[in-house]
């Protein structure tokens, strides 16, 4: 079976064919490109590095978030464009377990998170190889997320190119119990991506057109209409 695996939820980027288990072609890149820029032809570029036709694959795979608002609707844009057109069946799969599944083989908690901007995170946390939840994906406070975790009184992994921002703060609050991943673990890999939508029950085609993102919270955009409604209203 041939999968394609798309990611762009976050600043970084990777797409990857697997065929059968095994990586065919794989990019991933972490460059000061848009993704509205970026992603379509990185896509080109990886089917013709595997010297594969979209139409030779079987399923897409796509991050559904928690992320960037604007790169998580980009990419499952493009996850359901082609899977839609191509009548393939898409599978969505959390940024963060994604993340997660690059540190697997550590023997304890897994936090992957990113950066929501003003002290705030998307995160989650898993336990071993088979990434058990620990705590589901979420928006939250760092303090918040940081409470929690400490709750649980376990060494913790942290994973993520978001992770120096709060870095500080999260010794601070962890001390020895905290562990920073090494960065070559920090780029998700939508090989990994493939990987975790495989041991999902593939969707009929006719559910590619009822897929949504997942983003955890709702754009900052429709955030401050709703303020301004309550002004009005008030």
């Amino acid at each position: 079976m041939i999968w394609l695996g798309i990611d762009t939820a976050n600043a970084p980027l990777s797409v990857a064919i697997v065929k059968d288990g095994q990586v065919v072609a794989e990019i991933v890149q972490n460059i000061k490109v848009t993704h509205s820029v970026g992603a379509m032809p990185a896509v080109e570029e990886l089917f013709k590095k595997a010297q594969m036709k979209p139409a030779q694959i079987d399923a897409v795979a796509v991050s559904e978030g928690p992320g960037s608002y604007t790169g998580v609707r980009i990419g499952v844009t493009i996850a359901k464009t082609l899977a839609w057109t191509l009548k393939k069946p898409l599978v969505g799969i959390s940024s963060l377990q994604a993340l997660a599944a690059n540190a697997k083989m550590f023997d304890g908690v897994i936090c992957p998170l990113f950066d929501a901007r003003r002290q705030h995170v998307y995160a989650a946390a898993y336990r071993g190889d088979k990434l058990e939840e620990v705590i589901g994906d979420h928006h939250d406070y760092i303090d918040g997320l940081l409470e929690t975790l400490q709750a649980l009184d376990e060494k913790v992994l942290f994973i993520g190119t978001d992770i120096d921002v709060f870095w500080d703060r999260i010794k601070e609050i962890l001390g020895d119990k905290a562990i920073r991943a090494s960065y070559t673990l920090d780029l998700p890999r939508a090989a990994e991506l493939v990987a975790l939508a495989e041991k999902r029950e593939l969707p009929s085609v006719e559910a590619v057109h009822h897929f949504v993102p997942q983003y955890r919270r709702i754009a900052e955009a429709e955030a401050n209409w709703i303020k301004e409604q309550k002004k009005v209203a008030e």
